[in-house]
């Protein structure tokens, strides 16, 4: 990200800021950016949303809780499938895994789409289980998925008379790279970042990120720290526990203390945060990932059973 603004910097600089058309040099074969790979879920939804797995549950099944997984910025499914996994082998909870709109699909999809495009598809879910009668819904998110989480709630996109909890993984409010900020003014001029990733990631976020798409986050981060200056108020009997990476690369950790700071309960008591000594951003995803800790593990399965425990 910050090889990226400095060149568009420089070339700005000596190029008058003129826009460019240049294409990535997306493998189709490989790169989740090409026309090739899509995100599973495009092609088999039964497999990761409720509402289409069961249109018509039981009366057991209305009551049981529900989990609403959503991914970050430039992510796919695949960030909670090891989660996705967790919670069908406990047995006791529901999970629906929504794909961000403009996700998952080609670069051309990524790059047209806004933040209120990424948003939809969670409302849309939300709303769904909620007309087939399930009565204890909850979200996890994790990412740009936490504050989309939040803006829904806090516009009162959604109904919160069946939700219940909100678990933030690493939330980003305020990105570590600062450079972000400067995307609106060097961003045209190269068009897109490259990001490298772990061969195990390939073909499961966006090697390729157009300036477009990060421009749409850095607005959508700017305006949710504004919600949070002035104050959001959770709904009656909703709560919100957040756990933060110290050392992630991605979301700076004082984006748990904006949080702690401007979100409250209807009670008007904190939310809970949790720090994790942890340098992985979104450190509940290990799997495609080169190595980890035995404490990256650790943090992984204690948080995950930490959730289950709260509903």
């Amino acid at each position: 990200m910050k090889h990226f603004l400095f060149i568009s910097l420089v070339f700005c600089l000596f190029a008058a800021c003129k826009k460019s058309d240049k294409q990535p040099p997306i493998d189709n074969t490989v790169d989740l950016d090409g026309t090739i790979i899509n995100d599973s879920s495009l092609t088999h939804p039964e497999n990761f949303l409720l509402s289409v797995a069961n249109p018509a549950p039981t009366q057991q099944e209305k009551s049981t809780p529900v989990l609403i997984a959503v991914h970050g910025f430039s992510a796919t499914t695949f960030e909670w499938l090891e989660f996705k996994n967790f919670v069908k082998n406990n047995g006791s909870v529901l999970i629906s895994v929504v794909l961000l709109g403009g996700h998952g699909r080609d670069y051309a999809d990524f790059k047209q789409a806004s933040w209120e495009d990424w948003q939809a598809p969670l409302i849309t879910e939300y709303n769904a289980l909620r007309a087939l009668g399930y009565t204890n819904i909850s979200f996890v998110g994790s990412s740009t998925g936490c504050p989309l989480i939040l803006d829904a709630i806090q516009a009162q996109k959604i109904s919160s008379d069946v939700l219940k909890h909100l678990f933030f993984i690493d939330p980003i409010i305020i990105p570590s790279n600062k450079t972000l900020s400067l995307v609106s003014a060097v961003g045209p001029a190269l068009g897109y970042s490259e990001t490298t990733m772990e061969q195990g990631e390939n073909g499961f976020w966006y090697k390729y990120r157009p300036y477009q798409a990060l421009e749409q986050l850095n607005d959508f981060t700017q305006l949710m720290r504004k919600k949070l200056e002035d104050g959001i108020t959770l709904p009656n009997n909703v709560n919100l526990t957040v756990y933060k990476s110290v050392g992630d690369g991605s979301a700076d950790p004082l984006s748990a203390v904006l949080l702690h700071n401007g979100v409250k309960l209807s009670s008007n008591q904190p939310i809970l945060v949790y720090m994790k000594y942890s340098y992985l951003h979104v450190f509940t995803r290990l799997l495609g990932r080169k190595s980890f800790t035995p404490k990256d593990k650790q943090n992984q399965y204690d948080t995950f059973n930490e959730i289950l425990a709260a509903l």
